[in-house]
C-alpha cells in the first residue's frame, strides 16, 4: 500500500479524483490551499503553490503525488513557477512518483497561450529524476457547457475554427485515468482524450438533438472572436487564451483521439454525445 496525495483537491478535477479513489487500497491525502473547505473522508493537508514551504511539508511521507495544474493564468510565468516549486518540493520530500496533468502537444509551436507552462513543467519533472506519468488532458467536454447555453438561447455559435476538430474528454474519464496512473504508476506520457474528434458543427448538432433547438455556426475571425469575448466582459487574458485555443484547433493541435483512457483504466471513455445530452437535458 502506498500513500497518495492529490493537489488541487477542491477543484473540479480534484474532487472527481477523490471520488474515484474512495475504494482505493492506498492511503489517500487530499491537499488544498485551504483544507477546511475540503469535504472529504480522506486526511487533508495544506498545500499552497504560492508558498513552497507548505508543499514540502505536505509531501512528507508521500509515495505518489498527483500535481493538478493550477489556474494561475492571469500573470505570465506564475503558473510555471508554482509547478516548478511543487516538483522541487516533491524531490525534497522523497516522493517516488509524480503524476502531472498537462496539455496535448505542449511543445514549442503550440498556439495556446498557456502551453509553455505545461511544457516547462514537463521538462522540470523529467529533470528531477523522479519517476513520472504525464497525462496530457485534452479539452474537457464540460467546458462546452460554458458556451452552449448562450448559443441555445441566441441560436448562434461563434467560432474562428469552424472546421477544426477536438478530441474532447469527459472530466470524469480524466480523473479515472489519473487514479489509474497514481495506483499503478506505469510511467510515460499519455494523451488523454475521448473516442472521437468533433467539429463545432458536430457539437452543435448534439445540442440541437438534445434540446430540440436550432443553433447555427457563425464563422468569425480571431479578431472578431476576441473582441466579442471582451465585449461580453471577459478579462483580456481569458479572451486571448480562448482565442489562442481556436487557433490551436484550426492548426489540428487538439484533434488526435487516443486510447489512453482505456489503456490506463480498462474502460472506454464517454462520448461527447453522452455527456452533453445528459447535461443539457438536466
Amino acid at each position: 500500500m502506498s500513500t497518495i496525495l492529490v493537489t488541487g483537491a477542491s477543484g473540479q478535477l480534484g474532487q472527481l479524483v477523490l471520488k474515484a479513489l474512495e475504494n482505493s487500497p492506498h492511503a489517500v491525502i487530499a491537499a488544498s490551499r485551504d483544507p477546511s473547505k475540503l469535504n472529504t473522508k480522506f486526511a487533508t493537508r495544506a498545500a499552497d503553490f504560492d508558498k513552497p514551504e507548505t508543499l514540502t511539508e505536505a509531501f512528507k511521507g508521500v509515495d505518489r503525488v498527483l500535481i493538478i495544474s493550477t489556474d494561475a493564468l492571469a500573470m505570465p510565468g506564475l503558473r510555471l513557477k508554482q509547478h516548478t516549486a511543487a516538483v522541487e518540493a516533491a524531490k525534497a520530500a522523497g516522493v517516488q512518483h509524480i503524476v502531472y496533468t498537462s496539455l496535448p502537444n505542449p511543445e514549442p509551436g503550440n498556439k495556446i497561450t498557456f502551453a509553455p507552462d505545461h511544457y516547462g513543467t514537463e521538462q522540470a519533472i523529467k529533470a528531477s529524476g523522479i519517476a513520472h506519468t504525464i497525462l496530457r488532458n485534452n479539452w474537457y467536454i464540460e467546458n462546452l457547457l460554458m458556451s452552449l447555453p448562450h448559443a441555445l438561447e441566441t441560436g448562434q455559435f461563434y467560432t474562428s475554427a469552424p472546421e477544426g476538430r477536438v478530441a474532447y474528454v469527459a472530466r470524469e474519464d480524466a480523473a479515472r485515468a489519473a487514479v489509474a496512473a497514481l495506483s499503478d504508476a506505469p510511467g510515460g506520457t499519455y494523451t488523454v482524450t475521448g473516442p472521437d474528434a468533433l467539429t463545432y458543427g458536430e457539437v452543435v448538432a448534439i445540442a440541437n438533438d438534445a434540446t430540440g433547438k436550432a443553433v447555427r455556426i457563425v464563422p468569425v475571425t480571431d479578431e472578431q472572436y476576441a473582441g466579442g469575448l471582451k465585449a461580453a466582459g471577459l478579462p483580456d487574458f481569458v479572451a486571448d487564451m480562448l482565442t489562442s485555443a481556436e487557433a490551436a484547433i484550426r492548426a489540428g493541435q487538439l484533434d488526435g483521439a487516443a486510447d489512453a483512457v482505456k489503456t490506463l483504466t480498462g474502460r472506454a471513455p464517454k462520448t461527447p454525445r453522452e455527456v452533453l445530452t445528459a447535461a443539457l437535458k438536466a
